[in-house]
């Protein structure tokens, strides 16, 4: 299964739509356009370090963000009927991104793809980011760990599944 099928059958897509006051199918496409670059860009965290005297192989300042900024629970704030408190999801971005300019460079590539409002992704980034986060995180307090790294094997495994698209 896809990280934008879980996403979907967990209901956060259609709580990202509720909060972005937009339509169910709009905000799939938004998801599944900005998935990639998430990924690649915790991806990139994973393997960035790797010389590094990173104790969790070039993930600190990524696992940080998200088991720092309460882990699964982000995956809860981003389903629950209230406003999701962003500040996770734009520190996650700035881990995995290094700026808010390659955010905005995101958001815009994706915008001038799919013809959805620029605006509208630039909020749905730090949700979508704090959405996966928290999944990530769940699976890794589940045991699906790689060299004891709570969040490598997971990436890993969803990196692989992008890549045999």
């Amino acid at each position: 299964m896809s990280l934008a099928q879980i996403l979907q059958q967990s209901g956060a897509i259609e709580s990202m739509a509720k909060e972005l006051g937009i339509d169910e199918q709009t905000a799939r496409v938004g998801a599944g356009a900005l998935l990639p670059a998430i990924v690649a860009g915790m991806g990139r965290s994973a393997t960035g370090g790797s010389g590094s005297s990173d104790p969790l192989g070039g993930l600190g300042g990524l696992a940080g963000a998200i088991l720092g900024g309460g882990g699964g629970g982000m995956l809860e704030s981003v389903l629950a009927p209230k406003p999701t408190p962003t500040q996770q999801g734009n520190d996650i971005l700035g881990s995995i991104f290094g700026s808010k300019d390659v955010s905005r460079s995101v958001a815009g590539e994706v915008a001038a793809m799919t013809g959805l409002d620029e605006g509208m992704l630039k909020k749905m980034l730090p949700i979508l980011a704090m959405a996966v986060a928290g999944y990530l995180a769940n699976r890794g307090s589940q045991g699906d760990t790689a060299g004891g790294n709570p969040l490598g094997g997971i990436l890993g495994s969803i990196i692989g599944g992008l890549a045999s698209r």
